[in-house]
């Protein structure tokens, strides 16, 4: 009787369903949304605080978009040229473009305005570096691996998308900073060979600086790059709900199972929390630290540069190795070839494509085509660690380079003695770096090993009846061997036989010598220590010459 009451008291006077669940039903037989709910509310998701890098690139991200929106109500992109009559009294009466001057109206007369800049620059920078050291922590552990191979190139784009989305945003105020990375960048463009000055031409309307790049790099800024950044990103997510979340090795973790918390409502609760802490610790930075004061710059004009001039962080590498090559010039056919330009931008995009095939090297070194759920302690993968480590260096060096005049004039030195540091050091830092890295790896495999076979040092000294003074190891939990012992390694491929099975002289191709040669690097006697055998922790466990 009672549910026959409820049932009637839910229903509303012409004996239907709430409006609610209507509206439910109506949308979930068309889209099915109950459905795809019920099958991914519940997903699991490890929980390790290292997942966070992503989640602060994802939060940052929307950061961008929220303020990029509000700026774009009052920001115009114009190079028209204006006389300004603003509230900053030192540069009333000044020629500049409205997008300066739009600027400057944003800083001093847009309520809230110099904040939601602040905070949208900031955002961006803090949104390349959380990028940067996230895809550094796929790379250590090995996440990228099949079958996140593609993911990884997602993650790759997004990166370098960001950098020229950041470049472009930071040349719209057309201030005399901004404008003075533009003019770099435009003879980056005519050391091209052959079609550098129609690049030029193309991008800049005319003669440098031109009337249209400002709108340009407006619409490229607020529309194309975030458009496909956009699409990635939620390829990206899509590709992570699709695929097994990775999860570092323990108990009860296989390759076929994932131990952690579940989508709704732990994970949701934790990661809206985590949301808000972002927005609120960029919003704290960008109110205290102030960043990009154009003001004080003033407008661009061809025949200044700024002093201190430096790209973002992101951009400074790139800048590096332009400041670090000498000034190179050939005559060839009649026309210069500046290759003291063309040669360092020409090496910027490989440096940064060799950290993207990774995966695809690895995986045709190891020959190994199975899924990888469970990730690598770095330790583990020397040869990997030490790449890894020796490309930061690389980048770290060349971004010393693109701020060689602030190391010398803060740290009073002689900038051709920061600039002879980083032609020298692009080439012997990585070098060191790789050698120094793999041999701590190695280190650490010895002393993973060592405790597996012979327990945890407590510090505790005993003295033996016969005199001897030894120290008293406690044996390891269950839980701990697995951790030191469950990475898998791979043997080095071999060339094979150099005859056939009738006794005719196989060619051996180049390609094959090279994996050969690679894969000895990676997992051979120098690549790798091997892991304790079952035999001889039994061994020294069974209390022969064990304390």
């Amino acid at each position: 009787m009672s549910t026959t009451t409820e049932t009637t008291e839910a229903r509303d006077e012409r004996g239907k369903a709430p409006a609610g669940e209507r509206i439910a039903d109506w949308a979930d037989g068309r889209l099915g949304i109950y459905s795809l709910a019920k099958a991914n509310m519940r997903k699991i998701f490890p929980d390790h605080w290292s997942f966070m890098l992503g989640e602060i690139c994802m939060y940052s991200f929307i950061i961008i978009i929220l303020t990029g929106v509000y700026l774009t109500l009052f920001f115009h992109p114009s190079m028209n040229e204006v006389e300004y009559h603003g509230a900053y009294v030192p540069l009333q009466g000044q020629l500049m473009s409205e997008a300066f001057s739009s600027t400057l109206h944003i800083s001093f007369e847009v309520r809230g305005g110099l904040l939601i800049r602040q905070i949208h620059h900031w955002a961006a920078l803090i949104f390349l570096a959380a990028m940067f050291v996230h895809m550094m922590r796929v790379f250590f552990t090995g996440a990228f691996r099949k079958p996140r191979e593609v993911n990884w190139l997602f993650g790759f784009l997004l990166f370098v998308l960001g950098m020229f989305t950041g470049f472009t945003g930071y040349s719209l105020p057309d201030d005399l900073l901004s404008g003075t990375g533009v003019r770099f960048m435009q003879g980056v463009l005519l050391s091209v060979p052959v079609v550098g000055t129609y690049l030029s031409m193309f991008l800049f309307g005319g003669e440098f600086p031109g009337g249209d790049f400002v709108a340009r790099f407006y619409s490229v800024h607020i529309l194309l790059l975030p458009g496909i950044m956009l699409g990635l990103m939620v390829a990206h997510l899509i590709l992570v709900f699709y695929h097994k979340h990775t999860q570092y090795a323990g108990p009860g973790r296989t390759e076929k199972n994932v131990v952690g918390m579940p989508l709704l409502p732990v994970y949701m609760a934790k990661a809206g929390g985590f949301f808000f802490l972002v927005f609120g610790v960029i919003a704290v930075i960008a109110a205290v630290a102030q960043i990009n004061p154009i003001w004080v710059l003033g407008p661009y004009r061809p025949d200044q540069v700024s002093t201190g001039a430096q790209p973002d962080w992101y951009m400074g590498f790139a800048e590096g190795f332009v400041r670090a090559m000498p000034g190179w010039e050939i005559d060839f056919w009649g026309h210069t070839l500046v290759l003291g330009v063309f040669i360092p931008i020409v090496i910027f995009p490989v440096a940064l494509g060799i950290i993207a095939v990774w995966p695809f090297l690895e995986s045709w070194v190891t020959g190994d085509k199975r899924e990888h759920h469970i990730l690598d302690r770095p330790r583990n993968a020397p040869t990997r660690t030490a790449f890894g480590v020796a490309w930061i260096t690389m980048y770290m060096i060349g971004l010393v380079g693109g701020g060689n005049d602030l190391w010398a004039t803060h740290f009073h030195l002689s900038i051709n003695a920061v600039t002879w540091f980083v032609r020298i050091g692009l080439f012997v830092g990585p070098v060191l770096a790789f050698i120094v890295t793999k041999r701590i790896c190695l280190g650490l495999q010895r002393r993973d090993k060592d405790k597996v076979l012979h327990g945890r040092e407590t510090g505790t000294i005993k003295r033996l009846p016969h005199g001897e003074f030894i120290e008293i190891h406690e044996p390891l939990s269950q839980e701990q061997l697995h951790t030191l012992t469950s990475h898998e390694q791979y043997e080095p491929v071999a060339i094979g036989a150099s005859v056939d099975e009738n006794g005719v002289e196989r060619k051996v191709k180049g390609s094959e010598k090279l994996r050969a040669k690679l894969s000895e690097s990676f997992y051979g006697e120098d690549g790798q220590i091997a892991k304790p055998t079952v035999e001889e922790y039994k061994e020294i466990t069974s209390g022969h010459g064990h304390h």
